[in-house]
């Protein structure tokens, strides 16, 4: 029982850390624009 004394802050803690990471990504434009890439792979320059 103790040890859920340590586990529920530390996964609190991550899950804080993954909403700021994706935030974070939203933020700087990240998922703007994810068919283009897909498609600059295909063609040559």
């Amino acid at each position: 029982m103790d040890i859920l004394f340590l586990l529920i802050p530390l996964s609190v803690v991550l899950v804080l850390l993954i909403l700021v990471g994706l935030w974070w990504a939203v933020d700087r434009g990240q998922f703007e624009d994810v068919e283009a890439e897909g498609q600059r792979i295909l063609h040559n320059d």
